[in-house]
């Protein structure tokens, strides 16, 4: 309880600091430093008369360290190696120290969720390896019929190893990438362990082995994690400014087809009907110049062509002139077979290409 009412305090007081957290994408790296509880140990086996008791150890120091990598999505991979060393008590002198290599699975929580955008909880599991080692292991006593007796160990045994993970991190905006953690591990491992040792009394020197049972630990721990790939800060916002004046409407036209005979320039009372819709269009919208272009299909000369439109060109001016249209607003261009409706070959006698656009801007 005490770690966890550190740890809220640390989180208050990191908060202004804290920059909104964001799921780890890339490699990235921590260290971790924090105590380690080892639960009291139970002694079996072959070491008479110590089979039976119990060690106890005191918390001690655990240093980690992790490399990984994020998928952005929440989820991270890991590796992580650790090591604790733990004084021994209850009469026994010396330490019993561990080594941890696991491959971690993490999933990051999104604090907005929750209402802290700031905060990254997170969970996960791993499986490995732990190694034990005694260190100066040395218990003295006497057994039950009174001889003294004298038992030392500096042994080391390894079995495979499972933990479950809890924590929180706290992203630093002034470090793109950095982030303060806080962790608690629980680590297990099942098997029974062995350990040499040599026990001295009144009737000989013997070599013994020490068995003790599971291994659980307890690990509160606070460290750091920078993702190498973590992109910078977007740029401060540009200073205010005048708003741009609305942009201008794309101009407005409309468009009328006049057709043609082939090889004519003369209009048919179809194509005078349209001039003088065209015309009346030009009263009644706000029109600053009329182009008139004329066409023709594939068949013939290219330069005969060029003249046959300009002559369409000019039977439909002149008729928008009968029909009211000033001639100073029309425009009168001849674009020969150039730009038809419908592509052809050369020489097909298509209708649609025997033309004149009357547009007005």
């Amino acid at each position: 309880m005490k770690f966890c009412d550190a740890a809220l305090a640390w989180a208050i007081a990191l908060a202004p600091a804290a920059g909104l957290a964001q799921p780890v994408t890339g490699p990235y790296i921590s260290l971790g430093g924090g105590i380690d509880y080892l639960q009291n140990q139970a002694v079996h086996g072959s070491a008479e008369p110590y089979t039976g008791n119990r060690l106890g150890v005191n918390v001690g120091p655990i240093g980690s360290a992790s490399i990984g990598y994020g998928l952005g999505n929440g989820l991270r991979i890991e590796l992580q190696g650790d090591f604790s060393s733990e004084k021994f008590t209850q009469g026994v002198n010396g330490y019993f120290q561990q080594y941890h290599g696991f491959a971690n699975v993490l999933y990051d929580i999104n604090g907005a969720a929750i209402g802290l955008p700031w905060l990254s909880p997170y969970v996960g599991v791993g499986g490995g390896y732990s190694q034990s080692r005694l260190v100066n292991v040395n218990v003295s006593g006497t057994d039950p019929t009174g001889n003294p007796y004298y038992l030392h160990s500096t042994g080391t045994d390894g079995n495979y190893a499972i933990q479950a993970i809890a924590g929180l991190a706290f992203n630093i905006s002034d470090v793109p990438g950095l982030a303060l953690t806080a962790e608690y591990r629980f680590t297990a491992s099942p098997s029974d362990t062995t350990y040499a040792a040599q026990l001295f009394d009144a009737d000989s020197d013997s070599r013994v082995k020490l068995h003790t049972d599971s291994q659980y630990n307890h690990v509160a721990m606070l460290g750091v994690r920078y993702a190498l790939s973590s992109a910078p800060p977007p740029p401060p916002p540009p200073p205010a400014q005048a708003a741009p004046p609305p942009p201008v409407p794309p101009e407005v036209t409309r468009t009328y087809l006049v057709f043609f005979d082939w090889d004519r320039a003369d209009l048919s009372a179809r194509a005078r009907q349209i001039v003088a819709e065209a015309a009346a269009a030009s009263t009644k919208v706000q029109t600053t110049r009329i182009d008139v272009n004329g066409y023709t299909d594939l068949s013939g000369t290219t330069a005969y062509n060029q003249r046959l439109s300009l002559r369409r060109a000019q039977s439909v001016e002149a008729e928008l002139v009968r029909d009211g249209v000033p001639q100073g607003e029309i425009s009168i261009h001849g674009y020969g077979e150039s730009n038809p409706l419908v592509p052809t070959g050369k020489g097909v006698r298509e209708p649609q290409n025997r033309r004149v656009e009357i547009i007005l801007h």
